[in-house]
Formats: C-alpha cells, sequence, structure tokens
C-alpha cells in the first residue's frame, strides 16, 4: 500500500481539514502551475530564423561608354575600392550616336559578398545620409541607387584616375532560397517565402534608421561622354 495513501487516511480520521490540506499539497507539487507553464511557452516562442532577410550580394558598376584608358582608371577605382579584380563588360548591341560598337568593352562591374559588402553599402548608404525613395525598391525585394563621385566613399583622390560614379544595386536573400538555383532537385520557392518591397522598405528602415522619401528620384551626372 503507498505511503501517501496511509498517511491521507491517517489524515482523514483525525480532522477532515487536514486531509484536505493533505491533498491539495500533493496534487500542487505534482501539476505545473497555470502561469508558470504560459510565462514558458512564451519564452520557448521565437522569431523563426528562416524568415530573417539579408544581403546575398552587392554589385558595383561603373559604365564609362568606351574603352581604352578612362575604363581601364575605372577598373582601378572598383579595385581601390574592394580589393577584387573587377569584370568588364561588353556592349549587346552597335549604337552610332555614342560611337559604340557591338561586344566593345564599356563598364566594369564587382560583386561582393558577406561582411565586406555591408561594409561598402553602409558607406555608399552614408554618402545618401541614409535616405532612399521607394522606387530604389524593386517588387522582388532588391534596391539599388547611384552616387555621382567614388571619392565620397573615402577613397583617396587621385589626379591621375579622376572622379566616378558608380551604382550600387543590393540582392536581398532569405534561408532556403538555394533550392530554386540548384541543380539537383530543383524547386520553388512558396509565395511566403519571397521578399517583397516591403519587406525590404521595413529592413532597411530597421536595420540603417533609413528614411523614405516619396516622387522620383534625380538623374545625376553620366559617365557617358559622346565623341564629337
Amino acid at each position: 500500500m503507498p505511503i501517501s495513501f496511509i498517511t491521507f487516511c491517517f489524515f482523514s480520521e483525525a480532522s477532515p481539514s487536514a486531509a484536505m490540506a493533505f491533498l491539495s499539497l500533493a496534487f500542487s507539487s505534482q501539476t505545473p502551475r497555470p502561469a508558470m507553464a504560459a510565462e514558458g511557452d512564451a519564452s520557448e516562442k521565437k522569431q523563426n530564423v528562416m524568415k530573417e532577410i539579408g544581403i546575398e550580394k552587392l554589385v558595383l558598376n561603373i559604365c564609362v561608354g568606351e574603352s581604352g584608358d578612362r575604363l581601364t582608371r575605372a577598373a582601378k577605382v572598383l579595385e581601390q575600392l574592394t580589393g577584387q579584380s573587377p569584370v568588364f563588360s561588353k556592349a549587346r548591341y552597335t549604337v552610332r550616336a555614342f560611337s559604340i560598337r557591338r561586344n566593345e568593352k564599356i563598364a566594369v562591374s564587382c560583386t561582393v559578398r558577406g561582411q565586406k559588402a555591408e561594409e561598402i553599402l553602409d558607406r555608399g548608404l552614408k554618402v545618401k545620409e541614409y535616405e532612399l525613395f521607394r522606387e530604389n525598391f524593386s517588387s522582388t525585394g532588391n534596391f539599388g541607387f547611384g552616387i555621382d563621385e567614388h571619392i565620397d566613399l573615402g577613397i583617396k583622390y587621385d589626379p591621375s584616375i579622376g572622379i566616378y560614379g558608380m551604382d550600387f544595386y543590393v540582392v536581398m536573400g532569405r534561408k532556403g532560397a538555394r533550392v530554386s538555383r540548384r541543380r539537383r532537385m530543383t524547386s520553388k520557392v512558396g509565395a511566403p517565402h519571397r521578399i517583397t518591397s516591403a519587406d525590404t522598405m521595413k529592413w532597411f528602415q530597421t536595420k540603417y534608421e533609413g528614411i523614405l522619401l516619396t516622387g522620383k528620384p534625380k538623374r545625376g551626372k553620366s559617365n557617358w561622354r559622346a565623341k564629337k
């Protein structure tokens, strides 16, 4: 016979009130309190890490519009900024108004990832005073902007190189998006997991305390120079 049952019988014969106190003590030690259980459930509920947005890559582009020495100097600017070897882009078709021939190298670009991409992006947003237009954000959750002078990023001015403007384009991503790009067993990313412009705007305002402006961004000076 269990000891708890013997003790209960003893208390019930002695006084009914003592028996009821013994029963309440026994059940309270076995069953958790509702308030404590609710607190435990609240602590276990965490934000879904798969929904977190991050920078997948940052693409820097300088379009000169012609091949030659100016394009070579633009490549040096990107190499100083990123520490990587830039890639040259060719024209897809001929534009006689700008003296551009098909397959001629006219631009230079560089792709940066990881911590270095965040550092360069922070320097670029600092030039823009952390202000972007809503039209800078695409429907797929990516965004881009441009600066007029590369020396605003903290690069020392070199008279032999000159001053170049450049374009920033940021590709955002979530964990799990690799399933749409892998070679084997490729599948689609579900609609709830896709990034929208509203998600990226909220991320920009939260992380950088950015300001969203209405209207259309003003077009700055281009690096293109038409030959007369």
